[in-house]
């Protein structure tokens, strides 16, 4: 089926919104293109927060073009003034004749108010070309917006019959080097990787962007510790890493000197908060994405052993699995990738539909979403 000229050129604007993937957060990503009859004549992307949107960038583009013309967004247009003035205006300024749009803004300020706005001027407003590619450029802003929730994903590096690691621990490296540069990636579109301090422990890991090619845009994720009993060590190599380093701990033993490791460990650079425990003694999960969320985090990547990630499966926390499936197998004595509770059924089966299959080098990267 051939695309029409509008698919073709929200197609080009989704690549330009693309473009703002690792610098755009807590902001979605946008893109935008300007058109006089079929010829592109401005184009623009949101590059980072608090800097000017997709839309009055194009329209700075088109020059004089804009006035008349189709202009192409991914993201209902920003309406109201917030740290830069609302899109809307700068649309209605510059005297478009007709907005197509990909997807409605889930920002409860503007969601369906930019296409009032836009349409109140007399501009021709169509939404829903593309829309569900427009949607998943910015799920996790989707969550965060409609719940006070990050959008949550699990990733893991596997062997073919689901194992992380051989029973003594060693793990490195049971992906191959495509794999880990794609963790690399994923990494650089989260606002904060999650792990636990059984991880910390026996890894060290340092949970930081390590693509020079990304690095050098400035942003790294937050990194976020889950320890209730204050076992993290203040030489923790992501201590000693550009960016800022939480964790979360529950409420002091009266034998714990937890004042004297607080402070080591703000010393050492970390933000140290305390959280609700759950009915097993550990992190209340809840609790934490609630802060994370309130800390503008859309997207939060969980690189944890079988326990955490035990805990956010079997709560029904995760929204995407990313597994990096290795050809190799490694035993029933290595460890799984998650610690479940038995079943006594298959109906009690968590179930997953496949997003996306896709080879990464010698290994195979599958993106799995719970069913409805």
């Amino acid at each position: 089926m051939v695309a029409s000229f509008d698919e073709r050129i929200m197609q080009r604007a989704l690549e330009l919104a693309a473009l703002g993937r690792h610098t755009t957060p807590p902001n979605p990503s946008v893109g935008c293109v300007v058109t006089q009859g079929e010829r592109i004549v401005g184009e623009g992307w949101h590059r980072k927060w608090g800097e000017p949107h997709a839309e009055p960038l194009a329209l700075q583009a088109a020059g004089a073009e804009a006035k008349g013309s189709t202009v192409y967004v991914t993201l209902e247009p920003h309406s109201y003034q917030s740290r830069t003035p609302p899109c809307t205006d700068a649309l209605i300024r510059a005297g478009v004749r007709r907005v197509v749009i990909g997807v409605l803004d889930a920002n409860p300020k503007v969601s369906g108010d930019g296409v009032r706005q836009l349409q109140a001027a007399g501009i021709d407003v169509q939404v829903g070309v593309l829309a569900e590619a427009a949607r998943e450029l910015n799920l996790g802003f989707e969550k965060r917006m409609t719940t006070g929730l990050p959008r949550v994903i699990v990733k893991c590096a596997i062997s073919l019959d689901g194992r992380i690691a051989l029973a003594n621990g060693e793990s490195k490296w049971i992906t191959g080097a495509a794999a880990r540069a794609d963790v690399q990636r994923l990494r650089s579109r989260m606002s904060a990787v999650m792990t636990g301090v059984g991880t910390v422990l026996a890894d060290d890991p340092q949970l930081n962007v390590r693509d020079p090619a990304i690095e050098m845009l400035g942003r790294q994720p937050l990194r976020v510790v889950l320890d209730s009993k204050l076992r993290m060590p203040p030489t923790a190599a992501m201590l000693k890493l550009p960016g800022t380093t939480l964790v979360f701990t529950g409420p002091a033993s009266p034998m714990t000197n937890a004042a004297a490791v607080t402070g080591e460990l703000q010393r050492a650079g970390a933000e140290v908060r305390l959280a609700d425990l759950g009915a097993d003694g550990r992190s209340d999960l809840n609790f934490v994405l609630q802060e994370l969320g309130r800390r503008l985090c859309n997207d939060v990547l969980i690189e944890a052993g079988p326990t955490l990630v035990g805990q956010v499966l079997s709560q029904g926390l995760a929204d995407e699995i990313v597994a990096y499936v290795a050809p190799v197998l490694l035993g029933p004595q290595a460890r799984a990738m998650a610690d479940l509770p038995a079943l006594q059924a298959l109906d009690g089966a968590q179930r997953y539909t496949m997003h996306s299959v896709e080879p990464v080098g010698e290994d195979v990267r599958l993106i799995l979403r719970p069913r409805a």
